[in-house]
């Protein structure tokens, strides 16, 4: 990673791109999908949101209508309840899972990995939704 200079920290935004809050909860969703079901749980039942064609697509693939937000919502609550019942059913956190780069990861990790995650993306939904409505945190 280069070390940003002056000028780099002091632009004030990014040229736009695919990110936007609907495509956040899909993303989160998928997220959610892949490291409980796919990677911990062992499931190869497809994730929410997920195209082989474009890696991208739970961005890419957002649609803005009531529709898409609905199952944007039931898919990332899906996920939550399957992750949630996983937890719950788990005799620690040294249960393991595989991981096509990482290989053995636990359920220690993900948690973390997935606190990580939120906070990231939390920051990105703060952004987002201050351009639409311009309002600051305090």
């Amino acid at each position: 990673m280069r070390r940003l200079a002056p000028a780099d920290l002091a632009r004030a935004a990014v040229p736009p791109s695919t990110l936007s809050l609907l495509g956040l909860v899909r993303h989160l969703a998928y997220v959610e999908h892949h490291w409980f079901r796919g990677m911990l749980a062992g499931e190869s039942v497809p994730a929410p949101f997920e195209s082989d064609e474009d890696p991208d697509y739970d961005f890419n693939g957002v649609e803005p209508t009531a529709e898409a937000v609905g199952e944007a919502w039931a898919a990332w609550r899906a996920a939550v309840d399957f992750a949630d019942a996983f937890v719950a059913a788990a005799p620690d956190l040294d249960v393991t899972g595989k991981h096509h780069r990482r290989g053995d990861v636990s359920l220690r990790w993900v948690l973390v990995h997935m606190i990580e995650e939120y906070a990231r993306h939390n920051g990105h939904a703060d952004l987002l939704r201050e351009q639409i409505d311009g309002a600051t945190g305090e």
